[in-house]
């Protein structure tokens, strides 16, 4: 059954945040203020074409409109559950944050053998972040034919939009973090 009640609390908490009142959202969204009411107390369940045009005039995606708030605003991901994976060469990765519609964000730890070169990585989209942080060993970092030495408690961050790569070329294992901010699918 589909929760009236909380989609109303949803898009009121949303168009409060904005600071918008319901006539300016009507006009962000091709609703009537009569509808974004009656949504608002829960008096009507809005059809799929209203529901994507609400969440365009608020700026999120249908998905984080209809989404719980309290699975959203709290996603555990435990240890048996993180996406775990092992490359050519040794590497192994983990994405150990939580996976949430909408959001493009990910936490990963990757584990480079002595020796090991991770390769290239194709760019993201312009507006992408990434930030590094060396946990264990000595990483050396590419980033658009720059290149630079990351020993045990440094960082580092840079654009996303440029091809970048990873590479342990010291003799013991190299753990680090890379905390992602993609805002579209690799180019």
């Amino acid at each position: 059954m589909f929760d009236l009640a909380g989609l109303a609390r949803r898009v009121h908490r949303l168009r409060d945040e904005r600071g918008l009142t319901l006539a300016a959202l009507a006009d962000r969204c091709a609703v009537s203020v009569s509808m974004l009411s009656a949504v608002e107390r829960a008096e009507k369940a809005p059809t799929v074409v209203v529901l994507a045009r609400i969440a365009d005039g608020l700026g999120v995606s249908l998905v984080a409109l209809l989404e719980d708030d309290d699975e959203r605003r709290l996603v555990v991901r435990r240890r048996a559950e993180q996406d775990r994976s092992t490359h050519p060469g040794g590497w192994e990765k983990a994405v150990v944050s939580p996976v949430v519609a909408g959001v493009g964000f990910e936490l990963v730890r990757v584990v480079l053998p002595a020796g090991c070169d991770a390769g290239e990585f194709p760019s993201y989209a312009r507006g992408s972040h990434e930030y590094v942080v060396v946990e264990d060993g000595v990483l050396r970092l590419a980033v658009d034919g720059r290149v630079v030495d990351l020993e045990a408690g440094d960082s580092a961050y840079f654009e996303a939009d440029q091809v970048h790569g990873f590479a342990n070329g010291g003799d013991e294992p190299c753990a680090y973090y890379v905390a992602a901010l993609i805002m579209r699918p690799r180019g």
